[in-house]
């Protein structure tokens, strides 16, 4: 099965004789005749399927050495063996180091679980010594509800639950209803929050059974009955997500830190790099806007910078034996360019010869050297140079080498880069390098650490200002530079692939030629909305990490896309309207009380149905004309996305001359033909501080691949 590496690490301590353990070999010998009511196996297997490494803790105190390999830490109910068959012999109370091991561990940044029962005090456990230095305890009580219970029987009472924003997410996210079997309830002190509490007609009535609270960098949570995550439980009404958003909650912090997989990079540290970068630094601020060096004063220094750039490039090769053709290329195209009196560059050699998508390797590493122009940044050719890394883990190779085929796609992380790359341009394609004529298109590269992190930072943004129930593994993958980044992997090899699939109007997207701006947001759109319903299919299928990057598409669509950029024609702006006000159309999302909230539930229905539209209006496309197909898409469009007092094109108005040609009527297209609805423009002026790239995000990327 397709296997995403886990992230963090969970820690079930079974060392002080706790009722549970995660092994099911223990649990045939705790109780042999129904493993099930000692048995975690079920929870550690789910928790595996999601970006979690399970551990046992065996044997031996719980010291801050063995904590430090661990994220999260999970007591399950240590008890006296008198009163229940449990892991081994010793004793169920933690020892003064241990708790204060424990304690340092929380504040530092890691999460606990802690597990109770009904009528704690008999069990011998000291578990209120430690719950009680984060304000909580486990009273000596047991709670009985003959009106909200779990199949007639008054000790399994179903809990109210009081979903809403704790620490940036909703650990209720998703989760409908919960059975507490035997519960007790709990004592809750200032600043924790009251997650479940029993009934109005339960006994004691409106008592805390299940609480969370902050504490230092950590977080604790503490649930009065341990039986909802055994064998036999877990799979009852939201159990078994309640535990995973309650160790997706416990572990936000520790999803912060980078921890990317592979070693680091020593490249941008070699003295040949350096030479080179600081050479094409100087040069290309020499270089007019087509490339060229007009100022002939210039061209005695010019030549020097090019002389010291094919050196270093050579002292450079062992580090990429991989690219000899390509290094080779490129010092014949630069010294082709002193010939030619440096004219407008032509590298067409260099171009034919990079090629890294036959290559793609986990962490292959680079060299780029190209005149060019970036997209979303400077359009005058100049030189740039970059050392890029290529991320391609086991799980990605097999989705390419499978159903998700996509032999031009490369996806790259910085290593270090001229200052062209210190621009929003998140790209390299070999149709911005500078050449005679038109460049071949052999891959695509997108530098997914950069679009991570333009996620992470204004969804995070968003869904603060917008108080949005987000859900604790939502709120890891905003956290997380490694979640995030492999997510924008899994949704560009999709995304990307389908431009050339499907049914495909005569006129598609990828041929270039001129259209109204919302033909190229509905193919965009398109794109993801087909990304979309294959990571719903993957995750389907035991893939749950496929669900990463659903997030990642609705997040920035909604989120990002609709408020970056000018208003000028923003097809990517008016694809992420689109999927916005669909979706609030249907019920799918609301904008109620100050307060955005999605129905995490029917997302994927709400996704779904806007695909089936946009399918539909490209299925029929063949038989309409390509004005008709225009107008068409207009009316899609606007249907939930109103267009603009006065434009041209809306029905049932619509003004357009008669002409030979249908481009000629894309210039009668206003630069904002959809403007952004009251929602965005209330919006814009609070995320604008986060649409702009940060400070220093050239540094970050050098730290990053150190």
């Amino acid at each position: 099965m397709l296997e995403h590496p886990p992230l963090l690490t969970v820690l079930f301590d079974e060392a002080h004789c706790e009722a549970w353990t995660i092994r099911p070999e223990l649990a045939e010998r705790m109780q042999p005749g129904h493993p099930g009511d000692s048995s975690l196996a079920l929870a550690a297997a789910a928790l595996r399927g999601r970006d979690f490494g399970v551990e046992a803790h065996a044997e031996g105190a719980l010291t801050a050495e063995r904590l430090a390999a661990a994220d999260v830490l999970v007591i399950a109910h240590p008890s006296d063996p008198k009163w229940e068959k449990v892991t081994g012999a010793g004793s169920p109370t933690l020892t003064e180091a241990e708790l204060d091991a424990i304690t340092d561990f929380v504040g530092a940044g890691g999460g606990l679980l802690v597990l109770a029962e009904e009528e704690q005090e008999k069990y011998g456990a000291n578990l209120n010594q430690l719950l009680g230095r984060f304000g909580l305890g486990v009273e000596n009580s047991l709670v009985q509800d003959y009106e909200r219970s779990h199949r007639d029987t008054p000790s399994w009472v179903l809990a109210e639950l009081d979903p809403g924003q704790i620490g940036g997410s909703d650990p209720l996210a998703r989760i409908g209803e919960v059975c507490l079997y035997r519960a007790g309830t709990l004592a809750v002190g200032e600043g924790a929050h009251v997650l479940a509490r029993s009934s109005a007609s339960a006994s004691p009535a409106g008592s805390p059974l299940a609480a969370l609270v902050e504490h230092g960098d950590g977080r604790v949570a503490v649930i009065s009955d341990s039986d909802l995550f055994g064998d036999d439980c877990i799979g009852e009404l939201d159990h078994e997500p309640l535990l995973l958003n309650l160790v997706y909650w416990l572990a936000r912090r520790r999803f912060e830190a980078p921890r990317f997989r592979g070693q680091g990079s020593s490249t941008a540290s070699e003295p040949a790099w350096q030479r080179l970068r600081d050479a094409v630094e100087e040069l290309r601020a020499m270089q007019a806007a087509d490339g060229s060096i007009e100022d002939e004063q210039n061209h005695s220094r010019a030549a020097s910078l090019v002389a010291e750039m094919v050196a270093a490039s050579s002292a450079l090769e062992p580090r990429f034996p991989h690219q000899g053709e390509y290094l080779a290329a490129l010092r014949s195209d630069l010294e082709a360019w002193v010939r030619d009196g440096f004219a407008r560059p032509d590298f067409i050699g260099s171009v034919e010869a990079f090629r890294p998508e036959r290559d793609r390797r986990d962490g292959v590493e680079h060299l780029v050297v190209f005149p060019m122009y970036k997209q979303n940044a400077s359009t005058d050719t100049c030189f740039e140079a970059l050392i890029v890394r290529v991320p391609w883990p086991q799980w990605l190779a097999e989705l390419e080498a499978g159903p998700y085929d996509n032999a031009k796609y490369v996806p790259v992380t910085f290593v270090d880069f001229t200052s062209g790359y210190d621009s929003e341009c998140a790209t390299l394609f070999p149709e911005t390098f500078a050449t005679a004529g038109r460049p071949p298109s052999h891959f695509g590269a997108i530098f997914c650490d950069r679009e991570a992190e333009r996620l992470r930072r204004v969804a995070s943004a968003a869904a603060d200002v917008l108080r949005l129930n987000l859900p604790p593994d939502a709120a890891a993958l905003l956290a997380s530079p490694q979640l995030s980044q492999d997510a924008y992997m899994l949704w560009d090899l999709i995304h990307d692939r389908t431009h050339m699939r499907g049914d495909l109007p005569f006129d598609p997207f990828m041929i270039r030629q001129r259209s109204p701006f919302w033909m190229y947001a509905l193919e965009e759109l398109r794109c993801d909305l087909t990304t979309f319903g294959e990571a719903v299919k993957l995750e389907q299928e035991g893939f749950a990490f496929a669900r990463h990057a659903q997030y990642a598409i609705v997040f920035d669509r909604i989120f990002r896309f609709p408020l970056t950029g000018s208003r000028v024609r923003n097809y990517d702006g008016l694809g992420g309207q689109l999927l916005f006000a669909f979706l609030h159309h249907g019920g799918y999302l609301h904008w109620t009380d100050n307060r955005l909230t999605i129905e995490w539930e029917r997302l994927s229905e709400g996704v779904a149905a806007l695909r089936e539209q946009v399918d539909e209006l490209y299925h029929s496309g063949i038989d309409r004309s390509k004005l008709g197909q225009w107008i068409a898409a207009h009316d899609l469009v606007a249907t939930y996305v109103p267009a603009a007092e006065g434009s041209r094109w809306v029905a049932p108005a619509r003004d357009l001359p008669e002409v030979e040609e249908p481009k000629q009527l894309v210039d009668l297209v206003r630069d904002d033909e959809f403007p952004l609805s009251l929602f965005y423009t209330q919006l814009q002026p609070k995320l604008e501080p986060f649409l702009r790239r940060p400070d220093g995000e050239r540094r970050s990327a050098l730290a990053s691949a150190a």
